[in-house]
């Protein structure tokens, strides 16, 4: 790939990525917080803050679809009190303003913005601390000038009214309900929102203030912008009180500086809540328990405090990543392994797909499929709260073993905006407990008690609801005997319940899972790996007679995939609502479909008789480009009502016909699964964020991270990036090149080594955090492993079983062609 403009660098040492100019083709983003408190910031300090959810605790407001894109955040102005000339240290809001320097380190968890102008250098650090629900902003301010300097800064934030979506749609109401109180000099945002909820947010600075201002246009004056705020201008605030109309939060602070100093001011943006039973701020009083927040800003308005958080928040990542480290011959591998696509999967799971620069946060909550897939490449960093999270996800799954599409993470109740009848769902809750398992080896986690729908009364234990989740599929089989696709299987945008009972008339929609027969090849395949799944964990619990009957229904279900899935060199995707097939060489536009290739591989479905060897290799001949594997071709080149939303799309975007990176890594595992690892790595590399920041201007969005989607060669684009950091591309690429291209994979037995590498490498070295042992791992050779030396005593096979906690296992694993 040709080299082209870049516009930052990798620090690995510091685990950093470092931006060097601003104008990035798209805002670079990075995530705030790690468990209840996040916050989304920009390269150029654009972004937003909410407690646990975007939609319904949303602290600060940001507009989506701006122009430009990211206006709207944390910003800071620095005003040289002798000339009147202002700017901003993250560039945004202010472009115009020419800078001597710029840099913006994107780290862990945290973020700096930093610039210099005319002698005077600003950085900001901002980081949610551990266990806090706040976040801090440290500003230094350093005087490179000869002489003596006097500078203002201005903090500046927009409240947003809490619930997100009646935020930006109620303006009748909205512009007469925000209130605001100043005491002490913190500025508490505490209009409530219909419902009582006695909570509200607070900023404060750690300075004397020289004002303040918590209205919007006594700060920014009538008719203007952020960009030329006139508070700033004149270089004194207002000290207004908001009474409706647009709440904001802004701190004026003088600072005199000597040459050459530093001065450091802290700013804390926080929530609160007021308890139940407070006596001094009873419900619905509308006013702030100052007495109880107030330690907790004092306390992190301290350099020391500020300065500990901050070191305490990098020594987690320490620890975090530490379970998992590799030397490869790839340096591109190795840092996306060691660093940033463990990052992007804790960010992932953490989020779903709730809040990024595409999720506005208020139309999505937390995925049941999408939740259960990102414990994939998450569990191994914190069991402990993917069990937790599994526990959440299995409480909204109805009692029939459906589920709801999505629920929110504040009440983790179902969606019903959403609903249900995405017949994959049920299944995703079966590989999600499987990986969990495998990891911990916590059998006691399948008798937990969990209600179906949070209805109280209706707990079975969780291995009742992978039954069940089993039966939903069975309990839904179609003509050909494939599982009913009902309103979409994991291609959201594939709705083939769609039918006419008149011909000649309009179509309709059946979005239930009932009432409509159109089949799903790609579930078929998903249910034979998922069966097989929940047989080992049936073996596991000594249920001998249960685990030949899921192990029954998957080779039956696999013996219908090849009657009536395979098309000749590839699986077929499905079949329509008047049976018709889809993904086949009798259609006119998309003849083959990337997901059935990689699911019923990954079920084991061909492995035996060569189809699977076959179908990938017509993903080689017709599927793959430079940029990615596309979801289908042809494209469909106009809208056909009887597929639903994928034909909606131009050709070679999103589902029709783009590289929907999600799909790509089932492709990389079913080639190691046939045993070729020079096309499984070579698929990884196209994907890889690191390989592809030398095209930055094609790629577009950012390098240290995966996007959803790549646009597919039928688009103009081709090689452009969409939808970055919220995305199942997360953990199935790291699933794909740790388990199964390294080859490090935990099972129900024990750790199992079992690489499958690209020929020209001599090996790698990892470091492995298993039950509780360290796993220091040396391959050697290309091929298949064919036994290890386990602290120098030969094992026959590839798997150990568990150490003893604490245990150093010394392993080195002998492949051989």
């Amino acid at each position: 790939m040709e080299d082209l403009l870049r516009y930052g660098y990798f620090d690995d040492e510091q685990r950093e990525y470092v931006i060097d100019r601003p104008d990035t083709p798209l805002p670079w983003i990075n995530y705030l917080g790690t468990d209840a408190y996040f916050g989304i910031v920009s390269n150029t300090a654009g972004g937003y803050s909410f407690y646990r959810d975007a939609k319904l605790r949303r602290l600060t407001r940001y507009r989506y679809n701006n122009a430009p894109l990211d206006v709207g955040g944390r910003y800071v102005y620095v005003r040289d009190d002798a000339t009147g000339d202002y700017w901003s240290p993250s560039w945004q809001p202010t472009p115009e303003r020419e800078l001597d320097g710029y840099e913006c380190r994107h780290g862990l968890s945290y973020t700096k913005i930093g610039s210099a102008r005319n002698g005077i250098r600003a950085e900001t650090l901002y980081f949610a601390p551990l266990g806090e629900t706040l976040e801090v902003w440290r500003v230094r301010v350093t005087n490179e000038r000869t002489e003596s300097a006097e500078v203002s800064l201005f903090s500046a934030i927009e409240f947003c009214l809490w619930d997100a979506q009646d935020d930006s749609t109620n303006f009748q109401r909205n512009y007469s309900i925000g209130q605001v109180e100043v005491v002490d000099e913190v500025i508490y945002h505490k209009t409530e929102y219909r419902e009582r909820r006695d909570h509200f947010a607070y900023f404060a600075c750690s300075e004397p203030l020289a004002g303040f201002d918590t209205q919007r246009e006594s700060f920014l004056g009538a008719y203007r912008g952020w960009d030329r705020p006139a508070v700033v201008e004149a270089g004194a605030a207002k000290d207004s009180i908001a009474h409706g109309w647009q709440p904001v939060g802004s701190h004026h602070v003088r600072l005199a500086l000597e040459p050459g100093e530093t001065r450091e001011v802290i700013f804390v943006l926080g929530y609160a809540e007021n308890p139940k039973d407070d006596k001094f701020d009873p419900p619905g009083s509308q006013t702030v328990n100052k007495t109880r927040v107030r330690p907790v800003i004092e306390r992190w308005l301290r350099s020391e405090t500020v300065e500990k958080g901050y070191a305490d928040l990098r020594a987690y990542w320490d620890g975090l990543l530490g379970g998992l480290s590799v030397t490869t011959p790839d340096g591109d591998t190795d840092r996306m392994v060691n660093i940033w696509n463990a990052y992007q999967c804790l960010v992932t799971f953490n989020m779903s797909r709730s809040a990024s620069g595409y999720e506005s946060g208020i139309g999505r909550g937390m995925g049941f499929r999408d939740s259960n897939q990102d414990l994939l490449g998450f569990v191994h960093i914190l069991p402990e709260r993917a069990r937790e999270r599994i526990l959440d996800i299995a409480a909204t799954q109805k009692a029939d073993g459906g589920a709801y599409h999505q629920y929110q993470p504040l009440t983790k109740r179902g969606n019903n905006d959403i609903g249900d009848g995405f017949n994959d769902d049920p299944l995703w809750l079966i590989l999600g407990v499987a990986a969990y398992l495998k990891e911990t080896g916590d059998l006691a986690f399948l008798d937990e008690p969990v209600p179906f729908d949070n209805e109280p009364g209706s707990e079975a234990p969780l291995y009742e609801h992978l039954r069940r989740s089993l039966r939903y599929t069975l309990d839904r089989l179609g003509p050909h005997g494939l599982p009913l696709i009902g309103r979409a299987d994991w291609n959201d945008c594939l709705n083939l319940n769609c039918f006419s009972d008149t011909p000649g008339e309009p179509f309709q929609t059946t979005e239930n899972a009932s009432g409509g027969v159109a089949e799903s090849v790609f579930i078929a395949g998903l249910f034979v790996l998922a069966a097989k799944e929940l047989a080992g964990i049936a073996a596991l619990r000594g249920q001998d007679g249960e685990e030949v009957v899921y192990r029954a229904a998957a080779e039956k279900m696999a013996g219908t995939v090849t009657e009536h899935g395979w098309d000749g060199a590839w699986f077929r995707r499905a079949y329509d609502f008047y049976g018709n097939v889809i993904g086949s060489g009798e259609n006119d536009e998309g003849q083959i479909f990337i997901e059935p290739q990689g699911m019923c591989v990954l079920g084991g479905v061909g492995l035996e008789d060569g189809l699977a060897a076959r179908a990938l290799d017509s993903v080689a001949e017709r599927l793959a480009t430079p940029h990615g594997i596309v979801l289908q071709q042809p494209a469909y080149s106009g809208y056909r009502i009887e597929l639903g939303e994928i034909s909606s799309y131009p050709p070679g975007y999103k589902e029709n016909a783009g590289i929907f990176c999600h799909t790509n890594p089932w492709i990389m595992i079913a080639e190691t699964m046939v045993g070729n690892g020079d096309r499984a790595f070579d698929y990884y590399r196209r994907l890889n964020p690191s390989a592809r920041e030398a095209i930055s201007e094609v790629h577009r969005c950012e390098p240290y991270i995966y996007a959803q989607m790549i646009a597919g060669k039928d688009a103009p684009t081709h090689g452009e990036a969409k939808n970055s950091w919220l995305t199942g591309t997360a953990a199935w690429n790291f699933v794909a090149i740790t388990q199964w291209i390294l080859g490090i994979r935990p099972d129900f037995g024990g750790l199992r080594i079992d690489p499958v590498l690209p020929g020209g490498w001599p090996g790698f070295e990892a470091v492995r955090s298993f039950r509780g042992a360290t796993y220091e791992i040396s391959v050697r050779g290309t091929g298949r492993v064919t036994h290890l030396l386990v602290d120098g005593e030969r094992v026959e096979g590839n798997l150990i079983p568990p150490a003893a906690p604490g245990a150093v296992v010394r392993v080195e694993a002998i492949a051989t062609a």
